[in-house]
């Protein structure tokens, strides 16, 4: 039938067109990560594509794909660029069998998209930043531009265009195609190979560090204060464990050895700058302190307690000359950046009102690990990260609010965000099935700089129920707390609420994270058979 046998010349041709597209994208991808592997990993056309993304993306939209994908956030971006530019290569490869010149163009356009978003980024070190994705889209085209004429020509018509799927040139399409997908495939092994040896240095760095003893050693944690209930959080998170939310696609690795840190600004005569041998050197103190990330929804999982190693940032803030509005000093903002750009700001009243705020170098026991800061971060006990926890930290800068807006207030997220009273339930999970009797409700409840002293308990509408508390480890870090209740038949719902150091009781009012931390009661429902 000569209409069947149109349409399926047809689809074979836009196979054909398919995957010269395809596989000339993967060859851009390759060479590009080859040519970042050599200059720096960092300008890598997906992570600046997606950098660039994640930076223009509304606030939002980005706490959407924090509740909804968690720390696989970066991944799911990532992919869904891979997605798109995929699609894209696809119809550019069917286009470049009849125009060849305006499909490669096509490779060369998203070449420049890419160079652009490289050098937009806040961490770009010039314009070497560009030469992965010119040089990715450079090689991309050429390759799109062959594999579209060998699909396209047959061997008599040395290149002349073919109308009919059975003149065109299949040993040459295959040949190239073969020889264009192991050249891309070397490219980038080859990139991921000098990628990894760019890192190997941070590595051995962090595995050859060895931490001082503290100074001021963390006040022992008191008996208690880890719960025997099944399913209750750990009181000490695992770094394993330990929650991740930030903007890094790639998880920048800082070589210790080289590792500097500037503090300059308002207030500061001279700027002094910092080694790591030096931070070492110093007097340093160990806390445990629970962090918690803005992001985190009303019984969230974003929120961990560990015991950090570092130096107390009031005293280098001091020693450099700086004094709190309170004293008269005329900073009231502190801007910290990290190597990848990122900048967060903090108030510099809370900074220095006796808080254990930290330039941290150890977690748990161990250097930081390369996911939380190494390797130095900042943390602030009481305010949410996205205005205290700078990890990868370089450059300490003191100015006004009014001076300057850090990357997330320019995103309409608050400028100073002290963290809210807060409870969790862990056990029963929700829409569990608990066995009729005594079931142990049991979970988590934080109020940093201010702590709890009473949990309570509502099942359905019923009269507030005081929960057993475990021991306080301090103001600083979440406290355990338990509640045995009698189960009966049905369907229940079990409501938490706590009352921090103040007395003031977690409010009712249910709202979104943005712009300055999410609030209201955590609920589960469970089912008693």
């Amino acid at each position: 039938m000569p209409g069947v046998s149109s349409f399926r010349s047809k689809l074979v041709r836009a196979a054909r067109g398919a995957l010269a597209g395809v596989l000339a994208a993967f060859t851009a991808l390759a060479v590009a990560e080859l040519v970042a592997g050599l200059v720096r990993p960092a300008a890598g056309p997906v992570t600046v594509v997606g950098g660039a993304v994640i930076d223009r993306t509304p606030a939002a939209v980005k706490d959407f794909a924090i509740r909804t994908f968690g720390e696989n956030d970066k991944a799911v971006l990532q992919l869904g660029i891979l997605v798109v530019l995929g699609l894209i290569a696809v119809a550019l490869g069917i286009l470049a069998l009849s125009y060849r010149r305006a499909g490669a163009t096509g490779v060369l356009l998203f070449g420049i998209v890419g160079a652009a978003a490289a050098l937009s980024r806040p961490d770009s070190t010039g314009i070497g930043d560009a030469l992965p994705s010119i040089a990715g889209a450079i090689t991309g085209a050429v390759a799109l531009y062959v594999l579209a004429s060998k699909a396209t020509s047959s061997p008599a018509q040395g290149g002349a265009e073919s109308d009919h799927d059975a003149g065109w040139n299949r040993r040459g399409f295959l040949t190239a195609a073969g020889v264009t997908a192991v050249g891309a495939t070397a490219a980038g092994a080859m990139g991921r190979y000098f990628t990894g040896r760019q890192g190997q240095g941070a590595v051995a760095s962090r595995a050859n560090l060895v931490l001082p003893k503290p100074s001021s050693s963390a006040p022992a944690v008191p008996a208690g204060v880890q719960l025997k209930v099944p399913g209750i959080t750990a009181f000490t998170t695992p770094n394993s464990d330990f929650y991740r939310v930030d903007t890094a696609l790639t998880v920048p690795k800082v070589d210790a050895g080289i590792w500097r840190l500037r503090i300059h600004g308002m207030g500061i005569p001279r700027p002094r700058t910092y080694t790591l041998d030096q931070f070492l050197a110093r007097p340093l103190i160990e806390r445990d302190i629970t962090l918690t990330c803005v992001s985190n929804e009303v019984g969230g999982p974003y929120i961990g307690n560990a015991r950090w190693l570092g130096v107390p940032l009031a005293d280098l803030l001091e020693e450099a000359g700086v004094k709190p509005p309170s004293k008269g000093g005329r900073a009231d903002q502190l801007v910290t950046r990290s190597v990848d750009g990122m900048t967060l700001g903090s108030p510099v009243e809370d900074l220095m009102d006796g808080r254990d705020a930290i330039l941290a170098v150890g977690m748990n026991g161990e250097p930081l690990p390369f996911d939380h800061g190494f390797p130095v971060r900042m943390l602030v006990p009481g305010l949410y990260g996205y205005v205290s926890a700078c990890k990868w930290i370089e450059d300490i800068e003191l100015t006004t609010f009014d001076a300057y807006d850090p990357y997330w207030v320019k995103r309409k997220w608050a400028r100073k965000a002290p963290i809210k009273t807060q409870a969790r339930i862990d056990t029963p999970k929700p829409f569990a099935r608990p066995a009729a009797g005594t079931v142990t409700v049991a979970g988590v409840a934080w109020a940093q700089r201010r702590g709890i002293t009473r949990v309570q308990i509502r099942v359905d509408d019923g009269p507030w129920q005081d929960a057993d508390l475990a021991a306080q480890a301090g103001v600083d870090t979440w406290r355990q707390w338990s509640y045995r209740w009698n189960a009966t038949p049905g369907g229940h719902n079990l409501t938490v609420r706590a009352t921090d150091g103040t007395g003031q009781v977690q409010t009712e009012q249910r709202t979104r994270t943005i712009p300055d931390g999410a609030s209201g009661w955590h609920s589960v429902f469970v089912t008693v058979p």
